[in-house]
């Protein structure tokens, strides 16, 4: 996989989001170079090539003539994805085998390429010099420990400072945390494990989305959302960009974005901003953070023995703590730490919605270069021990319902039994084998109450023959 399609993986998220607006949206989106820019880079690769090779001819051009452009490619297969692509965000329209740009969308592009206008689109540099100004480095860090307090808090981290109540709120709605117990407290769910197993970008853009969504809910203007999202990614990193330019939503979502480690404000009530490395990657194939801790783990730290035995070569706390939601720690040294795969740590994974999947594939990706010259390259009894605790869990179901017993007579039972199987509500039916009347007991679903109900006071109150 290439650089280009690595970064498409990433956010296809967000080109699937933009392929959901409205035309009169994405219009709106088309009046603002910057989201041009972006929503181009959004696009798969042939789609990309066809907009740079339509962009500066001023005359319509017909399907064939494109056709010309595929034939050293993969073929009309790569070419019909790629009309759709664009026909669909509204940036071509096809008339009669004739392409046709959007107008704003051209000439808007053209701009973001050429530069020129007074549109402000990609920020305004603040104009007087910053008393406190920070470098690379310091945003860099600042970017890193934001991020880092996230997932620390997602994996239960024991540390004193924790996310914002935005970011509590945003991993709640993204389900990648619950809230249970008499206190409410917040762990990680199935999804939540999913999303420490991607890379930062797309981790990134998940929140992002998930942001969009909720900024709907606020009634915020969707489109004052996405364009400063999309003016983010094409910032300076390093430079400190004015507030003049924002409105009273941008600058609250300033406070929200400083909290994901996106932007620096020295104070919520400054007049300037600096975008941090977050920020400026989002469409980008560049790494989102520098951190030389995470160098290690990039090449594989874990090692896995058939005895269940787990050696990590890590000293991240981030990763420790992940380690934590699955095995049991049983030694820790400078850069090792040492457990084991047990069926009560499994068990307590699988309690918290971590899938015995998950926890495969993770020990998959973090695997030791020294474990990959291995075939297969985790031992089958440890993964096959891990799906069959998971089986054992799942032997069990639960179901929410209720029972009907001490009946009369069999009579009165056979009745009420056969009308919740007319209405197909029966979850558990004892056997007719047991003796009288240990046998009159029937179970069912919740939605099935009501009517039984219902059925059986009618019964009741009808007069005997």
């Amino acid at each position: 996989m290439t650089t280009d399609q690595n970064v498409l993986a990433d956010i296809s998220g967000v080109y699937t989001f933009l392929d959901q607006l409205p035309e009169r949206t994405l219009a709106r989106l088309y009046q603002k170079p910057s989201s041009c820019l972006t929503i181009f880079r959004l696009l798969p690769v042939y789609a990309r090539h066809i907009v740079l090779d339509l962009l500066w001819h001023e005359t319509p051009f017909s399907l064939s003539q494109i056709e010309v452009l595929f034939r050293k490619a993969e073929g009309k297969r790569q070419l019909e994805s790629a009309i759709a692509a664009l026909t669909r965000l509204h940036i071509l329209t096809v008339d009669q085998d004739i392409l046709s740009f959007d107008e704003s969308f051209r000439s808007h592009f053209r701009q973001a390429l050429t530069g020129g206008g007074n549109h402000q689109s990609f920020g305004v540099p603040s104009s007087e010099p910053d008393s406190h100004a920070v470098d690379v480095a310091f945003l860099d860090k600042y970017a890193n420990d934001q991020w880092e307090t996230i997932l620390h808090f997602m994996v239960g981290s024991d540390r004193p400072v924790k996310p914002s109540d935005s970011v509590l709120a945003l991993l709640e709605q993204g389900n990648l945390m619950i809230r249970s117990g008499s206190k409410g407290k917040m762990t990680i769910t199935s999804r939540g494990f999913q999303f420490l197993l991607e890379e930062v970008n797309t981790q990134l853009w998940g929140l992002l989305l998930k942001y969009l969504e909720m900024a709907e809910a606020r009634e915020m203007d969707l489109v004052e959302v996405i364009g400063f999202l999309f003016m983010l990614g094409s910032l300076e990193l390093g430079r400190d960009y004015s507030t003049s330019n924002l409105s009273a939503g941008q600058r609250q979502m300033l406070q929200d974005l400083s909290a994901y480690g996106l932007i620096y404000q020295r104070k919520s009530s400054s007049s300037r901003y600096y975008p941090t490395r977050l920020a400026t990657t989002l469409t980008s194939s560049a790494p989102p953070l520098i951190s030389a801790s995470h160098a290690e783990e990039e090449k594989g730290f874990l090692i896995l023995e058939t005895n269940y035995r787990v050696y990590a070569y890590t000293s991240n706390p981030l990763q420790i703590a992940v380690l934590n939601l699955f095995i049991t720690l049983k030694s820790r040294f400078a850069n090792l730490v040492i457990g084991s795969i047990t069926r009560e740590s499994v068990k307590a994974a699988l309690k918290n919605g971590i899938t015995a999947e998950q926890i495969v594939a993770y020990l998959n990706a973090h695997a030791h270069p020294q474990m990959r010259k291995q075939d297969p390259l985790l031992p089958p009894t440890v993964t096959d021990q891990i799906r069959l605790w998971e089986l054992e869990k799942n032997r069990v179901q639960s179901n929410n319902g209720y029972l009907y017993d001490d009946f009369r007579a069999e009579g009165d039972f056979n009745l009420v039994r056969d009308y919740a199987r007319q209405l197909d509500v029966v979850v558990w039916e004892a056997s007719p084998d047991l003796p009288s009347p240990a046998c009159w007991r029937l179970f069912v679903t919740e939605e099935g109450h009501p009517p039984i109900r219902d059925y059986i006071k009618r019964r009741m109150a009808a007069p005997q023959r």
